[in-house]
């Protein structure tokens, strides 16, 4: 071949079959050059396609090749097919793939057989996999280009070698094959002298340079498909688009018996998308990745603007073509692999760069080794986290390890066998092992590494590892010689302080109104965290407001849901932290002392004096340069433009001055003196210098009187800054001080506010942060983590790089016109302007002429007077002012209007589907019993269940007397039961008696937050209910327990619809960017309805911050999704609904033409039942009664279930009216139908004129003729050949008559929640009673399944005689569950672990005995059942509220975080237990009440019986000693419940 030194190229293969999808794909391939993942198109983007997956590995201890190893490994991945996904085809996977030890013998014989060479020693000759295009001149272009570049390297190109493989065979899905690359295998042989690590640099920059130049070659259609899987002398790796059994069919080479390997790593993925993608499935070149890296935009700015720094002494001149090392059409785990593989080959080993990537919560670890944490310290002056749940295998083939993120969101257990072979995976089981051949059972715990080392021959433990890398330089040393701290540096002259004369003025030019003070600062002090609120935000969006608005408020938090968890800021503190290293930073690829000179900023904040110091500094040669931020009022507009502009300019020049801080100032602010916005000019600075590789050689304080809220703190350190001086905000307290408006007990002086203002900012942020599952804000800074919601391109690309905008909005000079409106109210341009007061604008509450508001006293009333007297004409009155009012014109749907004729004319109203259907559409929003009253709750069930519709529980559980029909027929059942993260009141019984099961994962005013109930909310009834303790607060988790990713995600939907077949499973997700490829990822995690909850939705409590910033109106996030479903072909699958506002028959109509088939109305159906909007419900002072449970409000309540349903059937004679005008015989025609909106043609509104609704109203062209556009199918929810179905058959005799059973049969880990169905049937065939303890006995041998017996009911006892996964008695409903050891095992059953993570959460009754150890978050939100286990990982009894827990062994960190109920007891010899145990809610005892030591007593008894314990059975013979071991752990709030009923008990009895 023309320019080849390798040999003749072998022709192509014949293609597959050629399918419909495939015509689409390679078509859609030729117009945009891409094939993979479609263009960006209406408001789908694919930069937010996301993944979650199953990993594991196979490996020999003394790293002997076998091909026993590959065989295994592949059936590792088959057994994890449940952890991977399935798109639209059953025979297209997401992705699965195999890394192995580079396996010699096999290549020495294929290449000496198909390309007739010998090859050259090991370590001479590199090979790999390579894709390439399936069209003959661009796959032979790629194969000369990449020739040519070996040969530019002093390299030699050996020979090329076509892959066998066997589509046929394999049955590859027409997706798969659609994008299926011609794959072929490379062989280089090393220039002379050149070996080892010195060839491997070699062979990597050949690949990089490689996919650099032709994967962005615009001139090649398939250059997509143009991807180097691996290129090594060490490892080799085999993927595609395949699923888990598709692998070893697919690739002949696997089957091969010389096919030998020490090593064999696997994965299998499971993406949100269904698109073909071959290149994207795992393993990567020295890594597999089960999770998600949240802080990704941040890190990969970094990386780049290291770029600017790098110098390596074994690249040399080879590293600038390298650039950019962080490439380019990547997922987050692709960037990660390009980041390690960097540091890999430039000298650092693959564990240390590990350790600097994903480091463990070092900061506020207590035990951790003073030399360790100087490690931890050091690296964390050199490059911030790469933060996520993560669970990342790697190798380089000389170790494998692996390593857990510092939250243990991700399973990893391993097995050690005699026969020195290691088995680790997501799952135990995955591999059939002889319980006898095995030495140990481990887990990989949070933080923690696990390697073993080939060479040594054996596991490393994480104390070696990490010491020895400790050791190797005096890094506490160099910090302490090094780090520059705030309170070394000298400050000469005084700080600025309060500054009255000018105050006022001030406040009102940079945007300080009333409320700022009344709702945010004045709050934010007095109870130092973000200000609560309540019943959501109808106020107008900042691009719809007439007023001139701050930018931040153009921006919307993102945060955490599905893909990967949101975390605990509050219980979970141990892993969060503020502390961050600013300034210069030195070349990543050299260790030295001069790294650690940089200035330690421990939290954000600035007060004054700090910011003093910094700008005067001189130290070390440390110096700070001042950039002014303001600019002259007669440059008028255009002087903002010109103004940041000359910003980077001063700070570009600043580091070429040789100064280490930049400050931007507003401080000049004045009559003549206009300040441009902190974030804008921060923004711009920052992507300015990342863009030109300078950001790491400076630090970027900003000197601000703008900030002063969270959210705008939020933004600041998201787009780039390292501290904040928000002095205005400071003044302004000092003000109020002075003005009485603080307690003068508690503030006493100016400092004690400033410091106030910081923990309460501190706690706002971590909560923020947290949201989005980020633990530190040294990862949080720079990651952009918000969506702009009105603003240009034009803005975004100057100031905010990479943001989405979707619905554009304003320009620069609008925003200009903004800040010269604000600047206008302090310093007028006539004297006789100047107000003495700030400005009300009435933004948190309604004011007449104030901000737009959607409720306000005339929709209100008019919507009561209409309800009440039941009058159409009233409703058309309060329909028309929400529709059609300018005023109420608040939310996008009201810039949209119809386009008559679109759909061919009107029909009559005749021939409209009737109202008393369409009400069966409306379900009520999620609104606990404990957050409104049970006259409001029971009224609304009562309300939808005549209507047809459905209510929802809400997550407060429901009163089973509820279940029972009322004597007139009406029923107070609510249909929907919600299944959230408190799991409050989640029983088999509830789960049994709903129609549809629905999943929280988010709620729309506080995305990515647990609910609150505060204690005097928690009266008796609800106690009950929620199987609590009356008078003590409860707390939901964030979704973090069992919704840690997709595929966690689709493990719950499994277990509930295993507990209610007959009930649809639903998963409520809230609108934000990227919800779309979210919801397409729960549709292939089989949820039969999805819900999108809009950001304007009620709740009964939540942060000011959440309720204004957080979340997206419903009309973006319904109409992604729509789309992104109807792309992937998974619309048909799954019913759609949203939320969040919506209040007439027009709203029901945008939301069907928008893709919704079903509609949820909360706020305003309370409104008929007599709500005021009086925004107080979390006070517990409703005056009408509606959302209080104090009894004497109660009695105020006037609402009626009647006034609900002459709503609901007004508003769908409304949507009626519509349908008919505009043609739709159903709402099924109109799903989707967006050709039928449009913009508004005349709105008279200075800001909404760049507004552009195109992407939200475009209609997406369908994947093929036949996709459907509503739900039309039901999902394969896979139940009709579970174990359950046998047990079913088996138990007859105790479901019809209860009499009792014995059974026993053998178990996998396929075999998923096991005993669940048969839980159901028992509670159907024997009502809430259920049966007699131990009636059923189940006896199972072998490694169970995810949620082994969850939500297992009372009368049923599993006993398992091998060991389970995660989640084991998952609501617990009064059965019993045992599991020990194999009667074989040679292990001691103490040392080992036996089940997973999260058992029993949300347990309500019931008991288990673990013989062994448990891993993270045992017993978490336990509220009722007594478990025995002999050791628990970190954040054990987390949120616990009842029930008893007894460890008999040891205890991870941050035990009884947020424990206010039940009791633990710890068997502590050793006295190593108070150092883990959070002690916020708790207090350590004794165990010395004789009813306690019955207790205990009782439950190690019953342990050493079930489970033949030697544990239970020495502490026992040892009783009189050992009792004095044990610490009780005793909430503290319980214990005073308990002794106040004692006292009551005993004055009633006197």
């Amino acid at each position: 071949m023309p320019g080849s030194d390798c040999g003749e190229i072998p022709k192509p293969r014949q293609p597959g079959i050629v399918v419909s999808l495939r015509a689409f794909l390679l078509n859609m391939s030729k117009h945009t050059g891409q094939i993979g993942f479609p263009q960006k198109q209406g408001l789908y983007d694919p930069a937010n396609e996301k993944d979650s997956c199953g990993v594991g590995f196979v490996a020999s201890l003394k790293g002997e090749p076998s091909h026993k190893n590959v065989i295994d490994a592949l059936q590792m991945l088959v057994n994890m097919e449940h952890r991977g996904g399935c798109g639209c085809e059953p025979n297209t996977g997401d992705g699965a793939g195999i890394l192995v030890g580079l396996p010699e013998s096999f290549l020495r014989k294929v290449a000496q057989k198909d390309l007739g060479i010998d090859l050259p020693q090991k370590g001479r000759f590199g090979a790999g996999l390579v894709f390439l295009p399936t069209i003959e001149a661009e796959r032979e272009k790629c194969i000369e280009s990449v020739e040519a570049l070996i040969r530019d390297q002093g390299q030699k190109c050996l020979g090329w070698r076509e892959v066998p493989v066997r589509t046929e065979e394999a049955n590859i899905g027409p997706a798969a094959r659609a994008a299926e690359p011609y794959i072929m295998q490379l062989f280089i042989g090393a220039a002379d002298g050149l070996e080892g690590d010195d060839f491997e640099r070699q062979l990597y920059v050949i690949r990089k340079r490689a996919s650099h130049q032709l994967r962005f070659d615009e001139t090649l259609d398939q250059r997509l498909l143009f991807y180097i899987c691996s290129l090594s002398t060490k490892v080799m790796i085999y993927k595609g688009m395949l699923n888990t059994a598709q692998v070893l069919e697919y690739y002949s080479d696997l089957a091969n018996p010389d096919f030998a390997t020490h090593l064999a790593m696997v994965h299998s993925r499971f993406s949100t998308n269904t698109f073909p993608s071959w290149d994207r499935a795992q393993p990567f070149r020295f890594m597999s990745h089960n999770g998600e890296i949240n802080t990704l935009r941040g890190n990969v700015n970094a990386m780049r603007s290291r770029q600017g720094t790098l110098e390596s002494d074994l690249l040399a001149d080879d590293l600038q073509k390298l650039y950019p090392i962080m490439e380019p059409e990547c997922s987050d785990s692709g960037n990660f692999d390009n980041a390690l593989e960097f540091l890999l080959m430039n000298g650092r080993t693959l564990q240390e760069a590990v350790l600097l990537m994903v480091p463990e919560a070092w900061q506020k670890h207590k035990q951790m080794s003073q030399t360790k944490r100087d490690f931890y310290e050091y690296n964390s002056c050199i490059m911030e986290p790469w933060d996520g749940p993560s669970s990342i295998v790697f190798t380089d083939g000389k170790s494998i390890g692996a390593v857990l993120d510092r939250n243990g969101l991700r399973p990893s257990r391993y097995y050690e066998t005699h026969d020195d072979r290691l088995i680790m995976a997501s799952e135990v089981g995955t591999i059939p092992v002889d319980p006898a051949n095995v030495r140990f059972k481990g887990r990989l715990q949070p933080g923690r590494l696990f390697l073993v080392d080939f060479e040594q021959g054996r596991i490393v433990p994480d104390d070696e590892v990490k010491s020895e890398f400790a050791a190797q330089r005096p890094y506490g040393e160099w910090i302490k010689n090094q780090r520059i701290d705030l309170d070394d540096i000298d400050s000469v002259g005084e700080a600025f302080g309060l500054e009255e004369s000018t105050l006022l003025k001030r406040m009102q030019a940079f945007g300080f109104t009333t409320e700022t003070m009344q709702f945010m600062l004045l709050p934010l002090v007095h109870e130092k965290r973000d200000p609560l609120g309540s019943m959501g935000n109808d106020a107008a969006l900042a691009c719809l407001s007439d007023k001139p608005r701050m930018i931040y408020d153009y921006f919307r938090q993102l945060f955490a849901q599905v893909t990967n968890p949101a975390i605990d800021s509050i219980r979970e503190e141990v892993i969060m932290s503020l502390e961050c290293y600013i300034g210069p930073e030195k070349n990543l690829l050299e260790t030295t002392e001069a790294h650690a000179q940089r200035l330690r900023m421990p939290h954000p904040i600035l007060d004054n004096e700090e910011l003093h110091a910094i700008k005067g500094m001189n130290y070390r040669g440390w110096r700070s340069k001042v950039i002014d931020i303001t600019f002259s009022r007669e440059e008028g507009v255009a002087g903002v433009r010109s103004t940041l502009d000359r910003i980077c300019e001063e700070a570009a020049q600043a580091i070429k001055d040789g100064y280490s801080i930049a400050i931007l100032s507003d401080r000049a602010v004045s009559v003549d003196r206009v300040p441009v916005s902190t974030l804008m000019a921060s923004g711009m600075v920052h992507h300015y210098l990342v863009k030109n590789a300078l950001r790491t050689q400076i630090g970027l304080v900003l000197e601000t009187g703008e900030a002063r809220e969270v959210h705008h703190h939020c933004l600041l350190i998201g787009y780039g800054a390292d501290a904040i001086n928000p002095y205005l905000a400071f003044e302004a307290l000092w003000k109020a001080r002075r003005d009485g408006l603080c307690n003068p007990e508690e503030f006493g002086n100016d400092d004690s506010l400033v410091s106030a203002y910081r923990k309460g900012v501190a706690k706002g942020m971590l909560k923020v942060m947290a949201k989005m599952g980020i633990s530190t804000l040294h990862s949080y800074k720079g990651a952009q983590i918000f969506e702009a919601i009105g603003l240009q391109d034009e803005v975004v690309d100057l100031c905010f790089v990479g943001t989405a905008s979707r619905v554009q909005g304003v320009n620069l000079n609008m925003l200009s016109e903004e800040m010269f409106r604000r600047h206008a109210l302090g310093f007028p341009v006539r004297e006789e302007d100047q107000t003495e007061t700030l400005p009300n604008l009435g933004e948190f509450h309604w004011r007449a002429e104030g901000e737009k508001h959607m409720w306000n006293p005339n929709s209100i009333s008019a919507l009561q007077v209409a309800t009440r007297t039941n009058n159409y004409d009233s409703y058309k009155q309060f329909s028309e002012h929400i529709n059609n009012d300018s005023k109420a014109r608040c939310a996008l749907r009201g810039l949209m209007e119809f386009k008559d004729g679109a759909n061919g004319g009107a029909i009559p109203i005749e021939e409209v589907e009737p109202a008393s259907e369409i009400v069966k559409r409306f379900c009520t929003g999620a609104m606990s019993f404990g957050s409104i009253s049970a006259e409001a709750h029971e009224g609304l069930a009562i309300a939808l269940n005549r209507l047809g519709g459905k209510s929802n529980t809400g997550e407060g559980g429901e009163d089973p007397e509820r279940f029972n029909p009322l004597p007139n027929g009406d029923s107070k059942r609510s249909a929907i039961k919600q299944i959230a993260s408190g799991r409050f009141g989640v029983t088999i019984w509830y789960l049994t008696n709903a129609d549809e099961l629905q999943i929280k994962v988010s709620q729309g005013a506080k995305p990515g937050e647990g609910g609150e109930l505060p204690g005097t909310k928690v009266d008796e009834n609800i106690a009950r209910i929620r199987h609590s303790t009356p008078g003590v607060g409860l707390i939901s988790p964030p979704p973090h327990h069992d919704i840690y990713s997709i595929e966690d995600l689709a493990q719950l939907i499994h277990d509930l619809k295993n507990a209610n077949r007959a009930s649809r499973v639903s998963v409520k997700l809230v609108s934000e960017m990227g919800v779309g490829t979210i919801a397409s990822g729960v549709a292939k995690a089989k949820a039969d309805h999805i819900l999108i909850s809009g950001e304007t939705g009620g709740t009964g409590a939540s942060p000011l911050t959440s309720i204004k910033h957080a979340g997206l109106p419903w009309e973006l996030g319904i109409a992604e999704t729509h789309q992104t479903l109807l792309l992937n072909d998974l619309r048909s699958r799954v019913v759609l609904q949203t939320d969040g506002g919506l209040k007439t028959g027009r709203d029901v109509v945008i939301a069907a033409l928008l893709g919704a088939e079903e509609m949820g109305f909360s706020t305003a159906p309370l409104i008929t039942m007599g709500c005021i909007m009086m925004r107080k419900c979390h006070l517990n002072t409703c005056p009408v009664g509606v959302a209080t449970q104090n009894k004497e409000l109660r009695k105020k309540f006037n609402g009626s279930p009647d006034y609900v349903v002459n709503y609901l059937f007004m508003v769908a004679e409304e949507a009626r009216e519509l349908m008919a005008r505009l043609g739709f015989h159903t709402i099924n025609e109109m799903v989707g139908r967006v050709d039928v909106l449009e913009m508004r043609k005349a709105i008279d509104h200075w800001k909404a004129e760049g507004i552009d609704l195109s992407s939200i109203l475009t209609p997406i062209e369908k994947p093929h003729p036949e996709a459907g556009t509503y739900c039309t199918e039901s999902q394969d929810h896979g139940l009709s050949d579970v174990v359950d179905m046998q047990l079913l058959e088996l138990a007859k005799p105790a479901l019809k008559n209860g009499e009792p059973v014995k059974i026993e049969l053998p178990i996998i880990n396929t075999d998923r929640t096991v005993g669940t169905i048969l839980s159901n049937e028992l509670a159907k065939a024997h009502g809430a009673s259920l049966l007699p303890e131990d009636t059923l006995k189940i006896k199972f041998n072998g490694s169970a399944g995810q949620s082994l017996g969850a939500f297992l009911a009372k009368g049923i006892s599993i006993e398992l005689e091998g060991d389970a996964n995660d989640y084991v008695g998952k609501g617990l409903s009064g059965g019993n569950i045992t599991i020990y050891p194999p009667r074989e095992s040679s292990f001691k059953a103490e040392d080992n672990i036996i089940v997973g993570n999260v058992c029993l959460y949300g347990a309500t009754s019931g008991k288990v005995y673990f013989r062994g150890h448990a891993a993270e978050r045992f017993c978490v939100r336990n509220s009722g059942a007594s478990a025995v286990v002999e050791g628990v990982g970190d954040h054990g009894c987390e949120y616990m509220t009842g029930g008893r827990a007894v460890i008999l062994g040891p205890a991870g960190r941050n035990f009884a975080a947020g424990m206010s109920g039940g009791v633990a007891y710890i068997w502590d010899p050793e006295n190593n237990f108070p150092p883990n145990c959070n002690m916020e809610m708790v207090e350590l005892e004794k165990v010395e009440d004789v009813e306690d030591i019955a207790e205990l007593q009782g439950l190690i008894e019953e342990h050493a019986e079930r489970t033949g314990s030697s544990v239970a059975t020495e502490v026992l013979n040892n009783w009189s000693t050992a009792l004095g071991q044990f610490v009780k752990v005793m909430p503290t709030d319980y214990k005073r419940v308990l002794l106040e009923r004692k006292q009551a008990e005993k004055e009633l009895v006197a």
